[in-house]
């Protein structure tokens, strides 16, 4: 009680709206998250982290307005944000319904607008990190995308699961052959596309008016196949919808599922570094499949 008094308590103080109630959101393995119900008739999401960076908060923030500015051209909706501090996040609220085929198809093509809307950069101009997950997530910008996908993806991550003991010497070694051959594997040039960054379902909130809304990204410039890839690997409903929706209103280019497991390298990695199992054998598998 104490904790949801605080949580109302700060929501009012940043909203200048009082809380006229506060309940438990369940899902988050970061964040607690907290609907707040305020006197005006809205909801809100509020998500706190003890001990979280400076910045997590304020990261996440920026990059939902980014894939925002997509929004009025057609790309996927995204929650407005309503505070950002380092102590929280507050977000509108979005009531979550059953996924349709009418909002599968809608959001392969959203999502093509939303890559479409672009970057200047691949990664960030700021060129500071963001995070996925707990993990801090190299954005610095590159020149080409296979060297933003190697330099600032792959080997950071499989470093650190070498580290952790989560990926064996052997896959290790099938990722690296991949890295030195990602020029050959990564596929006909491409500008950088505006991403989310962490698409799998769960960043994916199903709503009314068969409308789709992406949550918790980080997002930055790289390559459209990668958030599609993300997507086929965790699972999304009626993925094969939104898959062909999105070739119709932006085609993919030639060979593009000889590729996903290309993308797929770099969440498996994180995965390996953060949960072990059997993500590290998943990284080898993959990257044998492109040998």
């Amino acid at each position: 009680m104490a904790r949801m008094g605080a949580i109302a308590q700060r929501a009012e103080a940043l909203l200048g709206t009082a809380v006229a109630a506060t309940s438990p959101v369940a899902g988050g393995d970061i964040c607690t998250s907290t609907r707040l119900r305020l006197s005006d008739g809205r909801s809100a999401l509020m998500k706190t982290r003890p001990h979280a960076p400076a910045d997590f908060f304020t990261t996440e923030a920026a990059g939902l307005r980014w894939l925002g500015e997509a929004t009025a051209g057609g790309g996927v909706d995204v929650p407005e944000v309503l505070a950002a501090e380092e102590d929280c996040l507050v977000l509108a609220w979005v009531e979550s319904t059953r996924p349709t085929l009418e909002a599968a198809e809608r959001f392969g093509r959203s999502l093509a607008a939303t890559h479409a809307a672009g970057s200047p950069v691949f990664g960030t101009e700021s060129g500071g990190d963001g995070y996925i997950g707990t993990l801090p997530l190299p954005q610095r910008s590159a020149p080409t995308w296979p060297e933003f996908y190697a330099t600032r993806r792959l080997l950071p991550y499989l470093k650190l699961g070498r580290d952790r003991g989560h990926v064996s010497p052997e896959d290790a070694g099938a990722v690296e052959s991949v890295v030195r051959r990602i020029v050959d594997l990564a596929g006909p040039d491409e500008p950088p596309a505006r991403l989310h960054g962490d698409l799998w379902g769960g960043n994916v909130l199903w709503s009314g008016d068969n409308r789709v809304w992406l949550i918790d990204p980080a997002a930055h410039g790289g390559h459209r196949e990668t958030d599609l890839a993300m997507l086929a690997l965790f699972g999304v409903p009626q993925l094969p919808r939104v898959l062909d929706a999105y070739d119709e209103a932006a085609p993919l280019a030639e060979g593009w599922h000889d590729r996903v497991a290309l993308h797929q390298l770099f969440p498996l990695l994180v995965h390996a570094c953060l949960f072990g199992g059997g993500y590290g054998p998943r990284a080898g598998e993959a990257a044998r499949s492109l040998l």
